[in-house]
């Protein structure tokens, strides 16, 4: 589904604002882009900020907080309207059932991180903690067959329905880091085999979720580079290691993570 009529029209705003800048002071021109600016952040426990801390009470279970990359974003750069739906544990039957509702022919900005709980991740994890390294890696393979049988068309419902409601917006789809630094400082855990088939796996998650992505004229946002030389084992990581006192923050991004790794990765696609 091409997007090239909705960025044509947003880029011919954009020299009209151009224009505006020079003829009336640019200072008035940004006031008016920034009036008219609606971003709405959307997906699962990536894009909630899950392990950044500091959640926002009112979000319950969700776990937002203003330490995850859309609050940040939104902080520095102020749209008129910021609606933060993301959730933690979020599949995208949940984004489509719960999230969507913000979306409209006047959002400008939408973010989006979600796959991963589909695919069943989390549960990859625990094996992998809990279990030897072949059914590690056998539970591994399980989750890149759904990724290859399932989950593309539970991504195109979400991405369609994003489109159809808001069919002007520059839409990010961000994808997910890779977890382990290998041969590196960790002296325990999980066997450089099981490390491996984790990071594999992400990065085999993230090549599924960025075509998806691009067939509906979407920009995908990789955080694997940002997060080199920051991933468990790497002696100065951004994602917490599993963590059994608080077993929800396992496998996620720091706060660290959120400002030093997602945010640019952002900032740069939006």
């Amino acid at each position: 589904m091409s997007k090239k009529i909705p960025r044509l029209a947003a880029l011919t705003s954009s020299l009209l604002l151009a224009a505006g800048a020079a003829l009336f002071g640019a200072g008035q021109a940004s006031a008016a882009a920034q009036a008219d600016f609606g971003y709405v952040a959307l997906g699962d426990s990536y894009s909630s900020g899950v392990g950044a801390g500091n959640y926002d009470s009112g979000s319950g279970d969700c776990k937002r907080t203003s330490r995850a990359y859309p609050a940040l974003w939104a902080a520095a750069h102020s749209p008129q309207t910021f609606s933060f739906t993301a959730c933690s544990g979020a599949r995208t039957g949940d984004v489509l059932a719960g999230q969507l509702g913000p979306l409209n022919s006047g959002t400008d900005l939408v973010s989006i991180t979600v796959g991963g709980n589909d695919a069943g991740f989390s549960d990859v994890m625990t094996t992998c903690v809990l279990q030897s390294e072949s059914t590690c890696v056998s539970r591994v393979n399980q989750a890149k067959a759904y990724v290859d049988s399932t989950l593309p068309g539970k991504l195109d419902q979400v991405y369609a329905a994003i489109d159809s409601r808001s069919p002007n917006a520059r839409v990010v789809v961000v994808g997910y880091p890779r977890f382990y630094k290998l041969n590196g400082t960790c002296v325990a855990g999980l066997t450089e085999g099981e490390r491996s088939a984790i990071n594999g796996a992400a990065d085999y998650l993230n090549a599924a979720i960025a075509k998806r992505a691009a067939d509906h004229g979407f920009t995908f946002a990789s955080v694997a580079g940002a997060f080199t030389g920051h991933e468990i084992c790497s002696g100065s990581a951004w994602l917490h290691s599993v963590n059994w006192l608080n077993i929800g923050e396992s496998y996620h991004p720091t706060a660290a993570g959120q400002s030093g790794g997602y945010l640019p990765v952002f900032t740069n696609a939006a």
